[in-house]
């Protein structure tokens, strides 16, 4: 499959991080098509906002649709929908798909490649880590905070001529993307800092990461986890340099008071990617004889924090 000139392009899951990217897609020209739901009537009236330290922007006109049906064939799909949802993609997407058509998931934590692959092809999967601060404030109305960058794979192996040529279209339109030769490898590097901070978040009773780095012990939880993180992903074959733990702390002391989504999911009473961030991990290290005991006690901590929500 290759990646179009003019591709026509569907963002599933319009929240903030289908709104920012699907945003910036369509400011430089591209066809895109935003499945909406609770704001869709806002934004058919009002367009979209996106309000951004690399300029502030609005969408007067937006390709803003009530079903997938009412969309329907594209080049490219883009899931930007919360993994706990994932079972509603097989409805969702067959009325998008072609015999080419690109699936790109900017889900967290692990699984939903591979979720995807199962029910529509590995072939057409990839997979994109968004590391960026972003927060929808207002129906319709994006606040980017910081950073931005995809991270670009293939579920089926390395890099593809149609990777790179998503990877520059991304780029053209304001997004900073690189291609990863292994999406896997990435997933586990994003984690290092999801699983410590979306969590600790949550288990310190409302923390936002300028508070959790504040606090000497929670600062030395953070770099626990992040260590047990890259061994645990060193040991299954995915090497992760251990000077990242310095790195995405210092990135993160610049993000100020930043609430991740997990804390503002559970603050709202929904749904929290608990499996795909926390327990698939101790799963997949279970699973070939490691344990991940820092990891494991926060993923308990968090099941009794959402169960006396």
């Amino acid at each position: 499959m290759m990646f179009p000139a003019h591709p026509r392009i569907a963002i599933i899951g319009s929240g903030a991080v289908g709104c920012y990217y699907g945003g910036r897609l369509a400011q430089h020209g591209n066809n895109v098509h935003f499945l909406m739901r609770s704001d869709y009537e806002q934004v058919k009236q009002h367009g979209l906002r996106i309000l951004s330290p690399l300029g502030d922007f609005d969408l007067r006109q937006v390709n803003c649709h009530h079903s997938t049906a009412e969309i329907g064939l594209c080049d490219l799909v883009i899931i930007a929908m919360k993994a706990t949802a994932n079972e509603a993609l097989l409805k969702l997407l067959p009325p998008l798909l072609k015999e080419k058509t690109m699936i790109l998931t900017l889900q967290n934590g692990l699984g939903s490649d591979d979720f995807l692959a199962r029910h529509f092809g590995s072939e057409r999967v990839l997979g994109g880590l968004c590391f960026v601060c972003i927060n929808r404030i207002a129906p319709g109305v994006i606040h980017h905070i910081a950073q931005g960058q995809i991270a670009l794979g293939e579920h089926s192996g390395g890099p593809q001529a149609r990777t790179e040529a998503m990877a520059a279209e991304f780029r053209r339109c304001g997004i900073e993307c690189r291609v990863e030769p292994s999406l896997t490898t990435a997933r586990w590097k994003k984690l290092v800092w999801n699983i410590p901070f979306n969590g600790l978040s949550i288990a310190a009773g409302g923390k936002d990461t300028a508070a959790i780095l504040a606090d000497p012990v929670f600062e030395q939880r953070v770099r626990d986890l992040m260590r047990e993180i890259i061994e645990t992903a060193g040991r299954l074959g995915h090497a992760i340099p251990l000077s990242l733990i310095e790195d995405m702390i210092e990135r993160t002391r610049t993000m100020s008071a930043y609430k991740p989504s997990s804390l503002i999911d559970f603050l709202a009473g929904s749904e929290v990617e608990l499996e795909a961030i926390w327990g698939e991990p101790v799963s997949r290290a279970k699973a070939v004889g490691i344990e991940m005991p820092q990891v494991e006690g926060l993923y308990q901590e968090l099941k009794e924090r959402i169960a006396g929500r």
